[in-house]
């Protein structure tokens, strides 16, 4: 008998530490100066191929004349009676906005010397919904870019469509990028069918992609809007920002 409230409460105190994990992650940053600098930050709201992902990752050497991010991230998980602030029913999100302004010269510290051009790379995915975002910088003598994406998914697994409502939004992600490089600029969005396809031998049928790439001095806009279905309302960034 007391073996057996012994494995209970030890039982309890794992759901307990799994229900109090860290599941909320926000960061907020500034960062000017001149030198060298490398960044990465890496955000995953579910293990494997589930949930949402964001890598970003920034090296390069000259003048940081801006660099603002903010990063906000949750799971929300699922048996918990909550009133969450994002609504009714649990969600996974990620909330990325980047403005960066960055110039490429040599520099020499005691430490050595620096002489990078700058790369800035993002990928952002979304296996509710099979979508995937990329935004890459390389070669970059200058770089000035706004960036605001955000990625969230209703539902936690990739075959729970069966218990979601087939005419519900199952997720979205959604881009505005604008930037002006000197350097060179890969730009590009897939879309997929999160669920394998027995006709096409296991694989993930593509509903559609585009991919640009420039190399050279070029003024980008972009605006990528990838649904779960066509009803999940009205745009969460913003498609016309103040200049």
């Amino acid at each position: 008998m007391k073996r057996g409230l012994i494995v209970l409460a030890i039982a309890a105190v794992m759901l307990v530490s799994m229900a109090g994990a860290a599941n909320y992650m926000y960061e907020k940053s500034s960062v000017k100066g001149v030198g060298y600098r490398s960044l990465e930050m890496i955000i995953s709201t579910e293990y494997g191929y589930n949930g949402q992902k964001l890598v970003e990752k920034q090296s390069g050497s000259g003048n940081v004349i801006t660099s603002r991010i903010e990063l906000e991230a949750e799971r929300q998980p699922t048996g918990l009676n909550c009133d969450w602030p994002t609504g009714t029913y649990p969600m996974d999100y990620i909330n990325f906005t980047s403005e960066q302004e960055l110039e490429y010269m040599p520099v020499s510290y005691q430490t050595g010397t620096y002489d990078q051009k700058w790369v800035d790379k993002l990928c952002v995915q979304n296996y509710k919904i099979g979508a995937v975002l990329t935004e890459m910088y390389t070669h970059a003598e200058h770089l000035q870019k706004t960036t605001e994406v955000k990625t969230r998914g209703y539902g936690f697994w990739a075959n729970d469509r069966d218990r979601l409502c087939s005419a519900c939004c199952t997720g979205v992600l959604e881009a505005n990028l604008n930037s002006n490089v000197i350097g060179v600029a890969h730009i590009g969005w897939i879309s997929r069918d999160p669920l394998a396809e027995n006709n096409l031998k296991g694989r993930h049928a593509e509903y559609g992609r585009s991919v640009e790439d420039l190399t050279g001095v070029f003024s980008i806009e972009k605006f990528i809007q990838l649904w779960g279905n066509s009803t999940c309302g009205a745009i969460s960034v913003d498609w016309l920002p103040c200049v």
